[in-house]
């Protein structure tokens, strides 16, 4: 690959004590994007260790940002991604003000261009699977010209070509790549097969 693939690990339910040896597992697998969800065990305190350990490599933060002051503890935590379930405009906006990355979340054309006047960096189609690929389709023919669009929620291995041939950007990774409880080996063998689906639906299409 000629530039990092747009995929993010989506580590809902990781605890402090296991996150680094999961995150250096995903890194060397290919996976360069990561978030732990704010909804997950001290959280900030993971987004910590592995923004410290890991921000040379990898772009690190925290999903299910749902405040102004959540944005600001990510930032305080030295993340630098702030995805989100919801579109809120305040967050996006605080965001950018810091100098971070801004991806909310949206599933309707109105949500999708008022999350762009408001400064997101891409979109979080979410929930994908309600969307699905012939959904974003259909929103991408009135998108601005190179608006950034990842498909969240119901993006798979499985289908990762069609919503490549739909236009998607790339996507955010949840149960397929990271469940609580799992081993590093059996993070390393998810992230294995998802690398291979993506590498193979962008060197299709």
């Amino acid at each position: 690959m000629t530039k990092p693939r747009n995929i993010i690990a989506i580590l809902r339910g990781v605890t402090p004590d296991t996150v680094e040896d999961i995150t250096e597992t995903l890194i060397a697998a290919g996976i360069t994007k990561i978030e732990v969800p704010l909804n997950s065990p001290d959280a900030f305190t993971s987004i910590s260790k592995i923004a410290a350990d890991f921000h040379e490599h990898a772009l690190i933060g925290a999903g299910t940002v749902l405040s102004v002051a959540d944005v600001k503890r990510v930032q305080d935590c030295g993340g630098v991604l702030v995805v989100s379930p919801n579109m809120n405009p305040d967050v996006i906006r605080a965001t950018r003000e810091a100098g971070l990355l801004s991806y909310p979340g949206v599933m309707t054309p109105t949500e999708c261009f008022a999350a762009l006047e408001a400064g997101a960096t891409g979109l979080k189609l979410f929930p994908g699977s309600l969307i699905g690929a012939k959904g974003l389709q259909a929103i991408r023919a009135v998108l601005p010209e190179g608006t950034e669009v990842l498909a969240v929620g119901g993006a798979a291995p499985e289908n990762f070509a069609a919503w490549r041939a739909a236009g998607v950007d790339g996507f955010g990774i949840g149960t397929a790549v990271y469940r609580p409880g799992d081993t590093v080996k059996d993070v390393h063998d998810k992230a294995a097969k998802i690398v291979a689906a993506y590498d193979a639906a962008w060197s299709e299409a």
